[in-house]
């Protein structure tokens, strides 16, 4: 199993930098940052980097990690102009870029910066043709595409990514998110804790099926915010308060248990957000200690 560790583009760039080399630096295995514009609050002043910059100063002061978007709201970039990013901070890392994408649902930046939010049914039809688009510009010589929300004509992708360039779909969605993942991404993601993503993944298994693919050529990874505890009281507490976010809350013992859950639901990767780990210190020594106690009997 591989494990990730998400940084927030709320931080200024040198904290950042120093969470990206530390936790390369420790062995996790990807960074991972959400592509966003500004705060999904009332009070939307808070910093917010745009995502393909801090990947590619990423890339370019890392040397080992996968690094992607978690993920790309594909309502803000055209697919090609997308695809074209990517494939930049893909070279500038030397082949270590998952291109992750979603159909996009933060409705207040959508207002804010005058992108067309649209239906539910208009963005899944607006991530379908995408994905149509960037799997071609990957692997053709020229795309030519008559959508009916994308055009292009005779579109080259030139440079070629370096790496695969994985095409990871994010979301939980059991008919359309799911199915879209059968049939076009290589790798899926999800905010879940075990049970979510073991049952989310029959479901995937049968979207593979439904489309004549092996399901084992789609990898999973979850997403669950870490609660680290030492003591049982701390546990107690935390289980019993409604948590936003699908959650990983134990003792080393606990935790290990729940990431045995996990690898019996057949997921590749965990994924830890740093939100809620504190400061850099606090979050630096929770990290080292989730990967070192928790999940070194787990880590490939």
């Amino acid at each position: 199993m591989r494990f990730g560790f998400w940084i927030g583009a709320g931080h200024g760039w040198p904290e950042i930098a120093q969470s990206g080399q530390k936790v390369e630096e420790l062995g996790y295995d990807g960074i991972w940052v959400a592509d966003h514009f500004m705060p999904n609050a009332e009070d939307v002043s808070a910093p917010t980097h745009e995502v393909w910059a801090i990947l590619s100063g990423l890339a370019a002061i890392t040397s080992r990690v996968r690094l992607g978007p978690l993920v790309c709201g594909n309502t803000y970039r055209n697919p090609a102009v997308l695809a074209k990013q990517a494939t930049t901070a893909d070279h500038v890392s030397g082949g270590r870029v998952v291109l992750g994408i979603g159909a996009g649902w933060q409705e207040n930046e959508h207002l804010a910066y005058g992108l067309e939010f649209g239906t539910f049914t208009d963005r899944f039809q607006r991530l379908e043709e995408a994905l149509q688009i960037i799997r071609s510009l990957r692997s053709e010589a020229r795309t030519t595409f008559d959508g009916q929300r994308y055009q292009l004509a005779e579109a080259p992708l030139e440079p070629k990514p370096i790496g695969r360039l994985p095409i990871m779909i994010g979301g939980g969605g059991e008919r359309k998110t799911l199915r879209m993942v059968a049939q076009y991404a290589d790798e899926w993601n999800v905010w879940a804790t075990p049970d979510i993503i073991a049952a989310k993944s029959k479901i995937l298994d049968d979207h593979c099926t439904a489309v004549g693919r092996d399901p084992g050529e789609v990898e999973r990874s979850a997403v669950a915010m870490l609660f680290l505890c030492d003591d049982e009281a701390d546990v107690t507490k935390l289980r019993g308060r409604e948590l936003p976010r699908p959650s990983l809350i134990g003792t080393v013992t606990q935790l290990q248990d729940i990431l045995g859950e996990f690898a019996e639901a057949g997921v590749d990767e965990v994924i830890i957000p740093d939100f809620n780990l504190g400061e850099a210190s606090r979050r630096f020594e929770t990290a080292e200690r989730f990967l070192t106690e928790v999940a070194a009997p787990f880590r490939s």
